[in-house]
């Protein structure tokens, strides 16, 4: 079996239909499979990698958290991205402070906090109740008005939410859309306006600017009951973290 489980792992770096197989057969053989993915991670490329965080995620097991930590320095991106999150998803002891190394050192890259990386890391930090995302009053208060499943806010307060979260010094980086009705939720197009905010500037300047934009964006978005929009936001602290 040993061997098998290893060739399976060596397979997570094949082609999409050999890389899929040998996921779903190390995710059916569960926990006995770990070891062995965690000790090849080193010989798989980004690709394998990936799945096999895939693998973590879907069996579980917490003995691949120092994997997983481990995986937070890699020169891949997107592994760094999905090994923070699977760090959160997994409720991993001692995730936080290396959450915390790889968000400063994304700062340190100069990464666009609305780049998936940044985000993603920030959403296992506050996951793992190491970060506190500012919501205003108004902000939260609307929200719950929306169904408990409902992914986001009603796209009638768009304007409110822009202005409230603005009002309370909050830099918005995106939003995204989805409608909602009896056979489920799924994602619709918004204006496809692509701006970008030059992280140099005053942050009072970087406020003011993601105001207008987003307005511009509320003017054009989508529209009806069924309609939700999820802003994504960050404060101050979040360009600025403490060392």
């Amino acid at each position: 079996m040993t061997s098998r489980i290893e060739t399976l792992v060596q397979q997570l770096d094949g082609k999409a239909d050999e890389s899929y197989d040998a996921r779903a057969e190390l995710i059916w053989i569960g926990a006995d499979a770990i070891p062995a993915v965690i000790n090849g991670l080193p010989s798989l490329g980004g690709f394998g990698q990936l799945t096999a965080i895939e693998v973590f995620e879907e069996v579980g097991d917490p003995r691949c958290g120092p994997a997983l930590i481990g995986l937070l320095d890699s020169d891949n991106p997107t592994v760094r991205e999905w090994a923070a999150m699977a760090l959160a998803s997994l409720e991993i002891d001692g995730g936080v402070e290396p959450l915390r190394r790889a968000y400063r050192a994304c700062l340190e890259r100069a990464t666009p906090p609305d780049w998936t990386e940044s985000v993603g890391i920030r959403w296992a930090l506050t996951e793992l109740g190491a970060r506190t995302p500012v919501v205003p009053p108004l902000t939260a208060r609307l929200r719950r008005t929306a169904t408990n499943d409902a992914p986001g806010w009603p796209s009638a307060h768009f304007t409110e939410i822009i202005n409230d979260l603005a009002d309370h010094a909050q830099v918005i980086l995106y939003s995204q859309f989805w409608q909602v009705d009896a056979g489920g939720t799924y994602g619709v197009s918004g204006p496809g306006l692509d701006w970008e905010l030059d992280w140099t500037a005053p942050w009072e300047h970087l406020v003011e600017e993601s105001r207008t934009w987003s307005l511009l964006e509320a003017s054009e978005a989508p529209a009806g009951d069924n309609i939700f929009v999820a802003p994504t936001w960050i404060d101050r602290t979040d360009l600025h973290p403490e060392k």
